[in-house]
């Protein structure tokens, strides 16, 4: 939403410019993917005070009138966005949660174009990664010589206790 002043697209959509919502427009833009409460973290930060229940009206106006998207991941808090003008998709890691955009997926798998679309104008598909992000693969591969040297120590208390060797 950095391309145009935050207050005119408000007017330009038909919503009233309110402190609050021009608050949540920005909170969302600087922190993409965040959840309802963490916009309220953010936007409690910048005003000092905002009920939870004006965050979420604000999220519901602006995701109504298309200037937010709304994603709900499976297992996953709703968490809002402001690219909106194309059907991108996203990457979840499943072990610390980050969501990162991707451009729409192209080619035969995951098809994109439905089988059968039994007679519906099909204008939007959404696609959701999970796997691990560099990060936690990373991570994981940083302790896998502790997890080893940890079993082999384990497996030999094993054996010292029944006798083993």
């Amino acid at each position: 939403m950095l391309w145009m002043d935050a207050g005119e697209l408000l007017r330009r959509h038909g919503l009233r410019v309110t402190v609050q919502r021009l608050a949540v427009v920005r909170a969302v833009s600087e922190h993409p993917h965040a959840t309802a409460d963490a916009v309220a973290e953010s936007v409690r930060d910048e005003l000092g005070t905002i009920s939870g229940q004006a965050v979420y009206d604000a999220l519901a106006a602006l995701t109504e009138k298309g200037l937010l998207r709304r994603i709900q991941p499976a297992g996953s808090p709703a968490r809002y966005e402001d690219r909106v003008a194309d059907n991108h998709h996203h990457l979840i890691c499943r072990t610390c949660d980050r969501m990162v955009d991707i451009d729409c997926a192209v080619g035969e798998a995951p098809c994109l174009t439905a089988s059968d679309d039994l007679g519906y104008e099909i204008d939007e598909a959404e696609v959701i990664y999970w796997g691990r992000c560099p990060d936690c693969v990373a991570a994981e591969s940083e302790s896998e010589p502790a997890r080893i040297t940890s079993n082999s120590n384990q497996k030999h208390l094993d054996q010292k206790r029944t006798g083993a060797t």
